[in-house]
């Protein structure tokens, strides 16, 4: 079971170490600066940490020694000349505007047979590949460059982004990524090529003739179980979407209480009927439902959900998960959750109860346990 958890806040990068039967910050990397992404590649152990520097761009920094000392590596850049749509609503194209890079929103690990791949996703909707350990970084230009592009969109931020990317354990050429708001595409040779998957996704806040197009779901989070990879989560605008054949195509779940909007969601390793989400009240009021913070969970495939507030704050309480704010190690029984509001709680009991560990964090973008 996972002893050390990393967190990324607005203001730094915490470590936290079990100690005796508690949890302690034992060390604060890049004191005031916001670590929007992190990655310990379970290959190596080596750490990789993202910079959202505003003015100063976008920085990204590798350790080899556990975080005891770092060092400045290559960031992805957008081609030169590149540009990204600004689009409307009804889904129709207006005028184009430079592409810049504003923030890496996903990093993770090639496959066990790939030691030297790293993946990265960013804002604007770019996949990137490096094979030096990030010193350099190539665009997966097969995915930048498709047709469909034109119509991706922001969700929630300026522009479209890469924010997930599922590495299948047994084929690490078959690679999964979701889009807000771009759909679900997968790849089966490593990037060469791309399907646009996602059917049965559904976005409500579009026109009804756009409400089912693949092309522009804002998929919020996509995960999938390390012991069936072909099953898959997306929490979204108005449903819960579940997939039990790697993403093509998606059975909605509308019928969950308080709420099945969120950003949040992880898978269990080990347990593929289950998965958690963190819901909200929705897109124009990201609160907690009646300002009570819960976690859903279903153990049966998304037959039945249950809500776990045991230790959770339970009146005026207005936390939100972002999409990588929600950890699960690697037995499946220990959980993390970091909020907006620098809340950070941890379960050890598959989240049937949390423990505050603080609520004084800065704003938390992404927790990650070792693995």
């Amino acid at each position: 079971m996972s002893e050390r958890l990393y967190v990324g806040t607005r203001k730094g990068l915490f470590t936290l170490d079990r100690i005796a039967n508690g949890w302690n910050i034992t060390n604060v990397d890049f004191l005031g600066e916001p670590a929007s992404m992190f990655l310990q590649d379970p290959r190596d152990g080596r750490l990789y940490t993202s910079l959202t520097l505003g003015h100063f761009g976008v920085k990204l920094h590798r350790s080899n020694d556990r975080g005891k000392s770092w060092e400045e590596c290559g960031v992805p850049a957008m081609p030169e000349g590149a540009e990204v749509p600004i689009m409307t609503m009804d889904g129709s194209p207006s005028p184009m505007k430079p592409a810049s890079l504003s923030e890496i929103w996903a990093l993770e690990a090639g496959g066990a047979d790939q030691p030297d791949l790293l993946w990265a996703g960013t804002i604007p909707a770019g996949l990137y590949r490096s094979t030096d350990f990030g010193s350099s970084w190539q665009l997966v230009e097969s995915l930048f460059h498709i047709e469909e592009r034109m119509k991706w969109f922001g969700g929630g931020k300026d522009d479209a982004g890469i924010h997930t990317i599922c590495v299948d354990p047994r084929d690490s050429q078959h690679v999964t990524v979701a889009i807000s708001c771009g759909g679900v595409w997968e790849t089966h040779d490593t990037g060469e090529t791309w399907t646009l998957r996602g059917e049965g996704l559904r976005a409500e806040f579009m026109p009804p003739d756009l409400q089912f197009d693949p092309n522009i779901q804002d998929a919020h989070r996509l995960a999938s179980s390390a012991a069936d990879p072909d099953v898959m989560w997306v929490q979204h605008h108005n449903g819960i979407f579940h997939s039990t054949d790697g993403g093509h195509q998606f059975r909605e779940i509308e019928d969950v209480k308080p709420s099945v909007f969120g950003f949040a969601v992880c898978a269990h390793p080990h347990d593929p009927q289950t998965a958690w989400f963190v819901p909200g009240v929705k897109d124009e009021c990201r609160v907690p439902v009646d300002g009570q913070l819960v976690v859903t969970r279903t153990r049966d495939g998304g037959q039945t959900f249950e809500s776990l507030r045991d230790g959770l704050p339970q009146e005026q309480c207005y936390d939100i998960v972002f999409r990588h704010g929600l950890d699960v190690d690697e037995t499946g029984e220990r959980l993390a959750m970091g909020s907006s509001t620098g809340g950070l709680w941890i379960s050890e009991d598959e989240g049937d109860s949390w423990t505050c560990v603080s609520n004084i964090l800065p704003q938390i973008y992404c927790v990650r346990f070792e693995r």
